[in-house]
């Protein structure tokens, strides 16, 4: 099986699993034409450990971890199957942490909500890597580094989360981006062309408006897996680039070594 690509989807609300929205019809055509993975290993932003966490679940639960919204999003089930086995391959590559095997923990919004759209018929095996919560971004990207062979075993590796995310400054009657999002988003976008990984490892330092533009890590952080992945002849494409509600980007990311139409 030829090398997959890898994605990086901001994901945004989780009714975007549900609703037909021009960032979920991006994210169907951006897995459209690619061979069957065979598992697809999802670094979400909502889920945080203490340590370095793997799902080994063979039958992963649908996590439905957030609240206020209509119950038609909370009877939403993604049956998609584990990989136990896999987990453990993943536990064994990585030398830079003890990666615990996790037999309980389901697939939180992060990763059902967005494959959902990529694979509706939940028949490819998902795993999700947690976020080690101590972990500098300079040791998270290391870690995603590690996790480089399995793009040669068939394995879609997706980073979901958010270059701006800032829940606390959105404004649902928005349908764009303050100018401090867009500024800050238009700072890493041109350093992730330039393949400039290091100044996007203290991102604080790279713009100014990075307190508002990501107060807390957690949605940036998964973008540090995908970099993490990049190989020299991968070509970056970016798709579903925009921004909502002032604070909340949807661009996504995809990284492979020939060039694919993602346009609306």
């Amino acid at each position: 099986m030829s090398s997959m690509p890898v994605f990086f989807i901001g994901h945004g609300s989780p009714m975007n699993a549900i609703e037909d929205t021009r960032f979920r019809r991006g994210w169907a055509r951006a897995v459209a034409g690619l061979p069957r993975p065979r598992a697809v290993l999802c670094v979400s932003a909502h889920w945080e450990t203490p340590d370095v966490a793997v799902t080994a679940a063979a039958a992963p639960a649908t996590i439905h971890d957030f609240h206020g919204f209509p119950e038609r999003l909370f009877a939403v089930r993604y049956p998609a199957p584990g990989a136990p086995e896999l987990a453990r391959r993943i536990a064994a590559l990585v030398a830079g942490a003890r990666v615990r095997l996790d037999e309980r923990r389901g697939l939180d919004h992060g990763a059902w909500a967005v494959l959902l759209a990529m694979f509706p018929d939940a028949d490819v095996p998902v795993l999700q890597l947690s976020l080690e919560s101590t972990r500098s971004a300079a040791l998270h990207y290391a870690l995603g580094r590690e996790l480089r062979p399995l793009r040669d075993e068939g394995v879609l590796i997706v980073g979901s989360g958010d270059i701006v995310h800032n829940l606390g400054l959105m404004d649902w009657q928005r349908s764009d981006g303050y100018g401090w999002a867009a500024t800050f988003e238009a700072a890493v976008l041109e350093r992730i062309r330039a393949g400039d990984h290091q100044s996007l490892l203290d991102v604080h330092r790279l713009a100014p408006d990075a307190p508002l533009a990501l107060p807390t890590p957690e949605h940036y952080l998964p973008l540090l897996y995908v970099l993490a992945l990049q190989r020299e002849e991968d070509q970056v494409d970016v798709f579903n680039q925009a921004l909502v509600y002032g604070s909340i980007s949807m661009t996504c990311l995809r990284l492979a070594a020939s060039p694919r139409d993602t346009s609306d």
